[in-house]
């Protein structure tokens, strides 16, 4: 009997939550020897060199955040470069000792980066006459030629950028909850290949229409053993989109090069193959009501936006004293809400499926206390029937008008988001720390579950907004893929299973590590 999909992704989300006596099943150590490689390369595939843009723009921060705000760019091989290198290129190198590692632009999960790029292209003086699907090597900052395209089978003026995910660099560390690891890394990197095309003055649509199956023949991905490699999104990216049917676009050349192995030894972990078999297909999302975010700011900044992409960190502690004004805060939520053309929300163009618990610690004026920020006004009571019914609810008087922004409860909740967050102090040592809660069930009964991977990426997506704006604000945040689901619940009074946490993050004032170096990113290459 064949089991129900919407069953198998339930069952993996309920198996694969944490609880303070029981941890999802994990490798419980960290073979090192078998970790695997965090840049796949092709060999034999032609290799197209980048150049590197080391020139600070006139592109400021804060008019990137509204589509047609910055002034087209032409698609050149400059500006592609420019778009790969600020959204999934290398942001800086770490060492310690002789060890080193890279950091790159779009955060990940552990910095694994499981995700994978590819850029789809018509004929570009300097790249290639012809059309051509290639995989971009975020290391040497190069694209590796995989297979030529039907140039007749491409939007008009737009490129488009492919995004896979390889599981087992996630499941390496952290076992069966990787994929849901792999999913918010996808939402990291849309959020960031929105952000970045919006600093050249392209729009960028996530592309529907197209199945899981027809992408993976398109980009050529392994899609069998221990280093599978699974399609996830496709991006539509230029400075107009046109109405545009992905049917037409086809891989049916031969591909060029042959993927070198990531790692020696593998774990097999069967819930994920099934919960990867169960989410494949073409995702129904829903349509997104036309909405617009009053509260929004674009007023004139004196921060260039490529400095805050490239100076994103992830925060690896906090020091407990640090706040910000209730100004940073109302902005940092603003972004975080939909809008017409507001970007990067504006790239999955379906309806918010992800509400924000926010536990207040240190925001001068807003007292600290658990608040919620409605994202879906059209679910904003079945939200209150879904939670506690000792919440006040109380609308911010201060927020900006406009804002869904409610305080459910007064109260010192450090320790409570610390103790929810895998009992990690440092989701109460910053200025505020975010549950993302996601409608889970509804979504996958009435789209499919593929939802489930989209529900992921729409927060992740809104964590490198966070990550962004905690960098534009002087402070610094950290995403919190460790938590006590069940008791998160519990917590919030969750009383049906139709909401459920995804994501948690932190924002506040970092503690540098001294006993590390940063180095530039991109020294070890001599251009």
């Amino acid at each position: 009997m064949t089991r129900d999909p919407v069953q198998i992704v339930l069952d993996y989300h309920h198996a694969t939550m944490h609880h303070p006596h029981r941890y999802a099943r994990g490798p419980g150590f960290m073979d090192w020897d078998s970790q695997p490689d965090p840049f796949l390369r092709f060999d034999g595939a032609p290799v197209h060199t980048l150049p590197l843009s080391t020139v600070e723009t006139s592109v400021k921060y804060e008019s990137s955040f509204l589509e047609d705000h910055v002034p087209a760019a032409p698609i050149s091989l400059a500006s592609v470069a420019q778009l790969l290198q600020d959204s999934l290129g290398l942001s800086a190198w770490k060492q310690a000792g002789e060890a080193t590692w890279a950091l790159r632009v779009n955060p990940s999960s552990g910095n694994l980066h499981p995700t994978e790029g590819y850029l789809l292209a018509g004929s570009i003086d300097g790249l290639h006459d012809d059309a051509a699907v290639y995989h971009y090597a975020p290391h040497e900052h190069a694209l590796e030629r995989r297979r030529s395209l039907p140039a007749d089978g491409l939007p008009p003026g737009c490129v488009l950028i492919g995004l896979s995910s390889i599981p087992i660099r996630e499941s390496w560390k952290y076992g069966e909850r990787a994929f849901r690891y792999c999913q918010h890394d996808v939402g990291h990197a849309i959020a960031a290949v929105s952000i970045a095309a919006a600093g050249l003055g392209w729009r960028c649509r996530l592309v529907d229409g197209l199945a899981d199956a027809d992408l993976a023949v398109l980009l050529g991905l392994g899609g069998a053993g221990p280093e599978a490699e699974h399609p996830d999104a496709l991006l539509l990216i230029g400075p107009s989109l046109p109405d545009w049917d992905p049917a037409g676009l086809r891989g049916t050349a031969p591909l060029l090069g042959s993927a070198l192995p990531l790692a020696t030894a593998h774990q097999q972990w069967r819930i994920i193959d099934a919960v990867a078999e169960a989410t494949a297909g073409t995702i129904a999302r829903p349509a997104a009501p036309r909405a617009d975010n009053p509260c929004l700011d674009t007023s004139p900044s004196p921060l260039a936006l490529r400095a805050i992409i490239h100076q994103r960190r992830s925060a690896v502690d906090m020091d407990g004293r640090t706040g910000i004004t209730a100004d940073s805060f109302f902005q940092i939520l603003a972004r975080l809400m939909p809008g017409a053309g507001q970007v990067p929300v504006s790239t999955l163009s379906a309806e918010p499926l992800v509400e924000l618990a926010l536990f207040v610690h240190r925001v001068q004026g807003v007292s600290p206390g658990l608040y919620l920020l409605s994202r879906n006004a059209a679910r904003l009571e079945a939200l209150r029937e879904s939670m506690s019914a000792d919440f006040a609810w109380s609308p911010v008087a201060e927020a900006p008008d406009g804002m869904p922004l409610y305080r459910l409860k007064d109260g010192d909740c450090r320790g409570i988001a610390s103790g929810l967050s895998c009992g990690q102090a440092i989701a109460g040592e910053g200025c505020f720390a975010v549950a993302m809660l996601a409608w889970l069930e509804p979504a996958l009964r009435a789209h499919g579950p593929g939802m489930y991977r989209h529900l992921h990426w729409e927060a992740g997506l809104l964590g490198q907004v966070l990550y962004l704006e905690a960098e534009a604000t002087g402070i610094r945040g950290t995403g919190i893929g460790c938590f006590f689901d069940a008791d998160t619940h519990r917590f919030l009074g969750i009383k049906t299973p139709i909401l459920r946490d995804l994501y948690h993050f932190t924002l506040g004032g970092p503690v540098e590590d001294t006993r590390l170096q940063t180095l530039p990113p991109y020294t070890h290459l001599r251009r």
